[in-house]
């Protein structure tokens, strides 16, 4: 234990001694409670026997008198430690040092468990190690009572048992793990961060919780502040380039320092952030590229890299070409993942042309902090050496798109223009023409193979196609992989191949009731043909019709023409349709011409021109019904009569039997003729035994719906007769069965 703390443990024994008072025979006492830096009303009193003719003092008031008590955290021996004593002063008469009587209780917080008092002495006892970081002070009450009736002899009071600190507690750093960041080159004394240690200790008494910080670890870089344990930078110029990262070890000390005090550590971990403190640097001075001549625009020729040992955005470069980009011909820019400054083309390359550039480039920061730049960017420059390799490029058309122009109807075969290209490598080799024929579905053009001239393989319409857009292909000889295509757009011009003709429907209608020279169409013609200054036509009359007794013609400004009608005697039942052979001629070159003819019809109108009937059959319906509602009529009228007489002609039908039965004797319809048979010798002519039993051939009977298919030609022969007296007739016999308008012949 350190001195201080013994000096302290004294302290309280010499108290605790104090209070110790021995009772004095024959005497009234002044008892205290504790360790007493007076009385509680101030009071105090001597001790002298009577026998020694002394005054005995005595106090003013009874009652309890106490002080706070103490005792020592964390202290252990192997008896319990004596707090202190309670006590009772009353009159020694009453109550004295040796009576036995009276009893002292304690109650309150830890009355049994953590104190005890002697119930005879008053003496307070601590049974356990106390730790005044739990629990700094407890209140108790003590009272006395009388032992033999348990009555209370004073009213309980209240008092305390405050614990004292030792320094048993280390500084502790709660908050930790610590980071901190400061930017590299950093000025000397610049704050880099604050940490905090608490140590449970009490801090208003003694030096126990007074803490003193120092760096274990990470000097010369880095220095604190030993009272507010502020960390700062104590080094010039560290470069995060070099070392990023540091670990400062930090301890706290108690007891301000001094030998004996507890100690606690905590780990800060310091990151230099990044400045821009260093400039781009070209990795060569010198680059090189080879580059093919057919190498596309915007594709990436090479790549050059400025190394920057910053990083993030301090680390940000931009490329330029500040000399030898001739003609504009290449141009760099940032890959901005990579930071690569890439060469891209602006222009195509050609072999034949210029076989080599010679670039100067140059990287630069984009952001740069004064102080360290000096008021200008870092920069950096390189040279960038270009070699254009030769390739197979393919042809060149000698324009990028052709037009052709060629009349319509111009003779197949004709050559209407011609494509070129060339090879633009040094081979220089020959060139085959194609026309790509998903373009030129029809087939209507053909192309010369080795000199590219476009040539009609049909006739062509311009009323149909006036454009048409077919791709031409040139390949080269030696490398047909080498391929190149041109739009050849071919314009078909117009020729005068088209006669006018009407515009619209050529069907007039002519009112009964109309004026002379009423207008009865306007006619209008359209043509084809294509006439840039538009089309012009002549209307007239066919000759033979020029002098039309019923029409005339009247021409309008508006290039069309007016029919009018000569007289009022148009009528129906004379004549209901009239045609009017009208030419129609355009002003081409040569002039075409047509004959349209005008169907005018005559109808019936109402009083303000309107056409309501143009039939002849008009006339003869009553009013009200039209020719379409008389024919529905009709034709009811037929299709009930014809149901009619089926429904009758089936109804007799059904009523007559169509087999002839037995009762019905066949020999009551036999006709007698008198033409003569031939003979007994005749029996090809028919079968005798068939007219001696009729019904029992087959057992077939006769249908007297069903003519028999065969008959047969009479001839004279002579009369027969069967034994059952029926007559036939001999050789050829012609029977004739006549009923209900059936006829049969044997």
């Amino acid at each position: 234990m350190p001195r201080r703390g013994e000096e302290r443990l004294g302290d309280m024994w010499t108290s605790i001694l104090l209070v110790w008072i021995t009772c004095v025979p024959n005497a009234s006492t002044a008892l205290f409670v504790g360790h007493s830096n007076g009385s509680r009303d101030g009071s105090t009193a001597g001790l002298h026997g009577p026998g020694e003719g002394q005054r005995i003092l005595s106090r003013a008031k009874r009652g309890w008198v106490w002080n706070q008590m103490f005792v020592l955290e964390e202290f252990s021996g192997p008896d319990p430690i004596l707090v202190g004593r309670v006590t009772h002063t009353d009159s020694p008469y009453r109550f004295g040092c040796r009576n036995k009587n009276i009893k002292y209780i304690l109650a309150g917080e830890g009355a049994g468990t953590i104190f005890a008092i002697n119930e005879r002495t008053g003496d307070i006892h601590a049974m356990k190690r106390l730790d005044r970081e739990e629990k700094a002070e407890y209140t108790l009450t003590a009272q006395v009572i009388n032992r033999d009736t348990n009555e209370p002899l004073e009213p309980p009071s209240e008092f305390i048992i405050k614990v004292q600190d030792i320094n048993d507690n280390a500084p502790e750093f709660t908050h930790g793990p610590y980071h901190a960041t400061v930017p590299e080159m950093s000025q000397v004394g610049k704050s880099v961060t604050k940490v905090t240690a608490t140590d449970a200790d009490d801090p208003v008494y003694g030096n126990s919780a007074k803490l003193v910080y120092s760096i274990l670890e990470g000097q010369p870089y880095f220095s604190i502040d030993p009272n507010t344990a502020v960390i700062k930078i104590a080094l010039h110029g560290m470069d995060r380039e070099m070392r990023e990262e540091y670990l400062v070890v930090i301890q706290a000390k108690d007891m301000g320092g001094h030998m004996g005090g507890l100690s606690g550590t905590a780990t800060v971990t310091v990151t230099l952030t990044d400045v821009n403190d260093n400039p781009p640097k070209f990795s060569k001075s010198i680059y090189e590229f080879s580059i093919p001549e057919d190498l596309g625009l915007g594709k990436a020729g090479g790549r050059v890299k400025a190394n920057d040992r910053d990083i993030g955005e301090n680390a940000r470069s931009t490329y330029s070409i500040i000399d030898g980009d001739e003609k504009d011909i290449f141009k760099i820019t940032t890959d901005p993942e990579t930071q690569e400054g890439i060469l891209l083309l602006k222009k195509p390359l050609d072999f034949e042309s210029k076989k080599s550039y010679t670039l100067k480039i140059e990287a630069a920061n984009v952001g740069f902090d004064p102080q360290f730049s000096s008021g200008s960017p870092f920069r950096d420059t390189a040279t960038v050496r270009v070699t254009v390799e030769d390739s197979d490029e393919p042809p060149v058309f000698s324009l990028a798109s052709y037009l052709l122009q060629v009349h319509e109807n111009t003779d197949v075969n004709t050559i209407i223009g011609q494509v070129s290209a060339q090879d633009p490598d040094a081979a220089a080799s020959p060139i085959r023409y194609f026309i790509d024929r998903h373009t030129d579905l029809e087939r209507q053009f053909n192309i010369n193979v080795d000199d590219g001239k476009i040539t009609l393989a049909k006739p062509l319409d311009r009323e149909t196609d006036m454009w048409h857009n077919i791709t031409v292909t040139a390949t080269e000889v030696r490398n047909h992989s080498q391929i190149s295509r041109a739009v050849v757009a071919i314009k078909v011009l117009d020729i005068n191949d088209n006669a006018p003709e009407f515009s619209s429907d050529n069907e007039a209608f002519l009112c009964e009731n109309g004026k002379p020279g009423q207008v009865i169409q306007t006619v209008s013609a359209i043509d084809k043909d294509d006439q840039r200054n538009g089309h012009f036509f002549i209307y007239s009359l066919v000759p033979e019709m020029s002098n039309n007794p019923n029409f005339t013609i009247k021409n309008n400004i508006d290039n069309s023409i007016s029919v009018v009608a000569k007289h009022d005697a148009f009528r129906r039942q004379k004549q209901e349709m009239y045609f009017l052979p009208i030419v129609i001629s355009d002003n081409g070159n040569p002039p075409l011409s047509s004959t349209n003819t005008l169907t005018i019809r005559v109808c019936g109108c109402s009083n303000d021109g309107a056409v309501q009937s143009c039939n002849v059959e008009a006339f003869v319906l009553p009013i009200g019904i039209s020719m379409g509602a008389l024919i529905a009529i009709l034709a009811c009228v037929i299709l009930l009569l014809v149901i009619i007489v089926l429904y009758v002609t089936l109804r007799n039908h059904k009523n007559e039997p169509l087999i002839i039965k037995d009762e019905e004797d066949v020999r009551e319809n036999i006709i007698r003729y008198d033409d003569e048979g031939g003979g007994e010798e005749d029996t090809e002519a028919f079968d005798i035994a068939t007219l001696q039993n009729p019904d029992g051939v087959n057992s077939y009977l006769p249908r007297k719906d069903i003519k028999p298919d065969l008959q047969f030609i009479p001839r004279q022969g002579q009369d027969t007769v069967d034994n059952n007296g029926s007559f036939f007739v001999h050789d050829v016999v012609t029977t004739t069965l006549l009923k209900e308008g059936m006829v049969v012949a044997v």
